[in-house]
């Protein structure tokens, strides 16, 4: 870690963004109940005081630094307080906030050794939002989905707004783009279901251990090759709808029925009833 005298001799700018940056790992490491170094990130506060931010953020770095020195006991009762510094700051600089679960500090991306794969495929038909692409990518990540096959044309996974929203997860699940009568190939031998309208409701589905989901366009939903795919398997699985609109965005829906997979077979794997 930078000593505080190194720090305040770097330029203002590089200052300010570095001193943001230690008190974000602060916040990592108290949110994973590490120990901090009171002290240290008092200082780093006191630096930040003398820095060109708002007055506001300038009293809140203030109250922190007296926190963080008059504090005795536990240490998580700095968590709340110090992220909320931290969000004000990230705010004020434009300052993209970083998501810590798995971070690799040394390779600087998610990292993937922790991490559970089960033997399940997820296939997006045709879908034309990149922020959508990146949602669809973070929430398989984060259901253990080993891979991901994307029907062309489809939005772009490289493109800025998906790699946001994916949040690095592009880069921990396995990912080709294909033509659909290639992905049929690719289908043949695994169970398969459809996210779709009119389908079995998702709290009766027989969910298989191992499988492929299709998940459908935005406007089109699953086209009409991929569900008979799903047909001629296992068929269709849908959400029961009770507001006026009557559908949700794709990946909100995929987040429902991918908790529901996921619980299915964790449930199993651990000899629980579902």
């Amino acid at each position: 870690m930078i000593t505080l005298r190194k720090l305040e001799t770097l330029p203002e700018g590089t200052r300010v963004r570095k001193a943001v940056r230690l008190l974000e790992g602060a916040v990592h490491d108290l949110r994973y109940h590490q120990s901090i170094d009171c002290p240290y990130f008092a200082g780093v506060c006191r630096i930040l005081q003398r820095s060109h931010l708002s007055e506001i953020n300038q009293q809140w770095c203030a109250q922190m630094e007296k926190l963080l020195f008059t504090h005795q006991i536990d240490m998580q009762q700095l968590l709340q307080p110090l992220d909320d510094l931290v969000y004000r700051l990230q705010v004020e600089l434009h300052i993209e906030r970083a998501d810590w679960d798995f971070y690799d500090p040394e390779k600087d991306y998610l990292a993937v050794d922790p991490l559970t794969r089960l033997p399940l495929t997820v296939v997006l038909d045709r879908i034309r939002s990149p922020f959508n692409v990146g949602s669809l990518f973070r929430t398989a990540d984060s259901f253990g989905v080993s891979s991901l096959l994307l029907i062309e044309p489809s939005a772009a996974v490289n493109h800025p707004r998906a790699q946001r929203s994916a949040r690095g997860c592009t880069e921990t699940i396995p990912w080709e783009v294909l033509s659909s009568e290639a992905i049929e190939k690719r289908l043949q031998d695994k169970p398969v279901f459809a996210l779709e309208l009119g389908g079995v409701d998702c709290m009766e589905f027989s969910f298989p251990p191992a499988g492929a989901m299709i998940v459908g366009s935005e406007e089109l939903g699953v086209s009409s090759e991929m569900l008979a795919i799903a047909d001629r398997s296992l068929g269709r699985v849908s959400i029961p709808m009770a507001g006026a609109k009557g559908s949700l965005n794709v990946s909100v829906a995929f987040g429902i029925v991918m908790h529901l997979w996921h619980t299915h077979i964790t449930s199993r794997r651990n000899g629980e009833t579902t």
